[in-house]
């Protein structure tokens, strides 16, 4: 019998499948019916006169103009990359939202931008969505991994504002799935994630833990590939002003005053440890100890776990999806689609397991987590994570020898 001809859930207790198809079925119609209304409402991509809303994505549209007009360096001077965000969407300076990756996406934005902006942010989805569906439902293993990853929260502040969660997660869920099977397209994998370096921080430890040198040649290689066609494309002034701007960038984001942090209207989109030590009043100075002591924490969890003989893959890749999200001060609200990928993992073993006593409530605490405290103003990407950890931290230790 084929995956194709099983049902959904065929390892779990038909009462356990039942319960998981309808909830996944329900937050999918759910994360549809929103749309929708934002489409009804005029307030996704164009508003009722047919111009572009100021999102996430006017970012990348305007990066990628400035590099078809052949000034890809630009992006990174604030001044110049807020004017050609403000040619499309008039906005103040407080609303600025600057260009803060390495070159090598700048390749994509400029691509994104032959295009009229509707059409951009359309493909950018169409291409994004499916695959970030496709990587959920590899790394589950079952055809409800479908509902799986429709249904996670995730969904909506990734299609809405047009972010790259769903390329990031379809990043690191595709090395993770592929990593023991395909060790040089994982390493192409994470070679593709340089651009958004932060979620990169723990995969070298892990894959010198695990012994995956492929995987880290295959990785090596494709990074500098990315970086040198970006030299041949653009010349090296847009990795020198990228360099330069760095610092500049990281003290306006993570080193102004806790007042500015306290006072934003949007900080329930910050999801690291740093970001709540600075929202709660603490200086940048306490904020990068406590990020730091969890940086290291993360790191020698995630490395032991990776070096033992007796953890189920499943656990290890699960460990290091929610750990990257620990890692880094700098992880956003759309970022999570990245836990979609540790609760794939999780999901996988319950289907091979069935269901541990109160998994499945965790599973369904961390979606509500994710889907319900944006919306009250609150960060669910630390309890929420913290949440997963547990679930973790239970099965290893549950399956330990004596």
């Amino acid at each position: 019998m084929t995956l194709q001809t099983l049902p959904l859930g065929h390892g779990l207790r038909p009462a356990a499948s039942d319960m998981l198809n309808r909830t996944c079925f329900g937050l999918v119609v759910a994360n549809a019916a929103y749309l929708v209304t934002q489409i009804i409402g005029k307030t996704w991509i164009l508003d009722a006169s047919g111009r572009p809303i100021h999102t996430d994505f006017t970012n990348v549209y305007a990066a990628g103009r400035l590099v078809l007009e052949g000034h890809a360096a630009a992006a990174y001077d604030w001044n110049l990359h807020y004017a050609a965000e403000n040619a499309l969407v008039a906005h103040s300076q407080a609303e600025y939202l600057g260009w803060h990756y390495p070159p090598p996406f700048l390749l994509i934005a400029g691509l994104l931008a032959t295009l009229p902006y509707a059409a951009a942010f359309l493909v950018w989805m169409a291409a994004t969505l499916p695959l970030y569906l496709m990587t959920i439902r590899t790394i589950v293993g079952d055809r409800i991994g479908w509902l799986v990853g429709g249904a996670f929260p995730c969904l909506m502040p990734n299609i809405i504002s047009g972010q790259n969660g769903f390329l990031t997660a379809s990043l690191v869920g595709g090395a993770l799935a592929l990593l023991e099977s395909q060790p040089m397209v994982a390493g192409i994998c994470l070679g593709l994630l340089t651009y958004k370096p932060q979620f990169g921080l723990l995969f070298p430890f892990v894959l010198i833990a695990g012994g995956y040198w492929r995987v880290m040649a295959a990785a090596a290689v494709t990074a500098a590939v990315l970086a040198l066609v970006t030299i041949v494309a653009f010349g090296t002034t847009p990795w020198t002003a990228f360099f330069h701007w760095l610092p500049l960038t990281s003290k306006a984001l993570l080193s102004q005053d806790h007042t500015a942090w306290a006072d934003h209207t949007d900080w329930y989109k910050f999801q690291s440890l740093f970001a709540m030590a600075r929202l709660l009043g603490g200086d940048a100075t306490l904020a990068w100890l406590l990020q730091s002591a969890l940086t290291v924490v993360v790191a020698i969890a995630v490395i032991a776990m990776w070096r033992s003989k007796w953890i189920a893959f499943e656990l290890k890749a699960a460990a290091l999806a929610v750990g990257i999200l620990r890692a880094t001060p700098y992880v956003y609200l759309y970022d999570l689609a990245i836990l979609a990928v540790s609760v794939a993992f999780l999901m996988r073993l319950a289907i091979k397991t069935d269901f541990r006593p109160g998994e499945a409530a965790g599973l369904a605490l961390i979606t509500a987590l994710v889907l319900v405290l944006p919306f009250l103003g609150m960060p669910p990407g630390l309890p929420a994570a913290a949440i997963t950890a547990l679930l973790i931290g239970r099965r290893v230790t549950g399956n330990r020898p004596i």
